[in-house]
């Protein structure tokens, strides 16, 4: 049997121009700006909610927020007396909400999994195990496959216990291409590649 290993270089994964430059606005935008306070600023904002420097507001202000606070608590303790109760709450997995979707889309297993370059028998395990735990590169691969809008994807990537944060470059990227409806996961790699991130897949 022969086999060829392909090895690209990064001129090879270059993307375009225009689209490097997209994504570099894009990541200045939202990521840049989240890292850019000053060190005066966050000690301003450090001290504005110390507990022994109140800030001064009207009561009627202060009441509203109070209110604010402590009604998620009041609803939730009505909802789930005991934690059993809670637990008997429990929403959908990962696994369950990624069938569901696939179903939905009128997708085989086949052509989600290929789609989303992962390996079927990962997708075995997952399909198996109603509470696999993926990673979250591999439920992003699912969210683009089965080109969710980003709410949907950020609630797949809820039921597997993660986020998609503006404190990292790999999400911003993720989320650019998905706001544009580019869901590729290739073209996806080729940008996560030339950003220095890890890809989405196998």
């Amino acid at each position: 049997m022969t086999v060829y290993i392909v090895i690209f270089d990064r001129k090879a994964y270059q993307i375009s121009g225009k689209l490097f430059a997209d994504i570099a606005s894009y990541i200045d935008d939202l990521y840049v700006d989240e890292h850019a306070d000053s060190r005066s600023e966050r000690l301003r904002r450090m001290s504005a909610f110390r507990m022994d420097e109140p800030m001064p507001c009207e009561s009627s202000v202060c009441d509203e927020a109070i209110e604010k606070l402590t009604a998620p608590m009041a609803v939730s303790s009505e909802k789930a007396a005991t934690l059993n109760d809670a637990l008997g709450q429990i929403d959908e997995s990962f696994s369950e909400m990624l069938l569901r979707k696939i179903d939905e889309r009128s997708m085989t297993d086949a052509q989600c999994y290929k789609k989303a370059n992962i390996d079927r028998k990962l997708f075995s395990k997952i399909r198996s195990d109603k509470s696999y735990k993926p990673s979250k590169p591999t439920v992003i691969a699912f969210a683009i496959a089965l080109e969710l809008p980003l709410v949907e994807m950020k609630d797949m990537l809820m039921k597997a216990g993660f986020a998609l944060s503006h404190s990292n470059k790999f999400d911003i990227i993720v989320e650019y291409f998905v706001e544009h409806g580019n869901y590729n996961v290739f073209e996806i790699n080729e940008a996560l590649f030339a950003f220095d991130q890890s890809l989405i897949g196998a």
